[in-house]
């Protein structure tokens, strides 16, 4: 008898932000010291945290956010999140297509898109989650892939 090998299920194509997204990204409260979203990227080796003001989005808070307007202007630890965070920023739905996404990263020069529903962020998407769907070769997908530095 013959046997023959168990056909894989073919990989499916990341249609959508929602197949990509991570889910329940870190978050912190506008008012909150920038201490807070810092201990949270180091945690969750991660370079960007959701901020909320009365528990719906109001920008995203970046590690560049807090070196160039905390740090570079000799502020401390306490300062509230509002001073670094960039509040205006480009927001997708679940339901957004990954092209539409890429669209929006190139327009705006950003690399990474909360994703909301109600005014409230259920997901972040990076530039680097768009490469591993979309280049998993590429030397970006590889950096992203790799484990954080701690």
């Amino acid at each position: 008898m013959v046997k023959t090998p168990a056909k894989t299920p073919a990989k499916t194509v990341a249609q959508t932000v929602a197949d990509v997204m991570t889910a329940h990204p870190a978050s912190v409260d506008i008012d909150q010291p920038v201490s807070v979203p810092a201990a949270l990227m180091r945690d969750h080796g991660t370079g960007a945290v959701i901020v909320n003001e009365n528990g719906r989005l109001h920008g995203i808070v970046t590690d560049r956010d807090i070196a160039v307007r905390v740090i570079a202007d000799e502020r401390g630890p306490d300062t509230p999140v509002r001073v670094a965070c960039s509040e205006s920023v480009e927001v997708v739905c679940a339901d957004t297509s990954i092209e539409q996404a890429v669209r929006i990263m190139r327009a705006h020069a950003v690399r990474r898109l909360p994703v909301v529903e109600d005014g409230r962020a259920i997901g972040i998407v990076s530039l680097g989650d768009l490469a591993m769907e979309r280049d998993p070769g590429s030397a970006l997908a590889s950096i992203s892939a790799a484990e954080a530095n701690r």
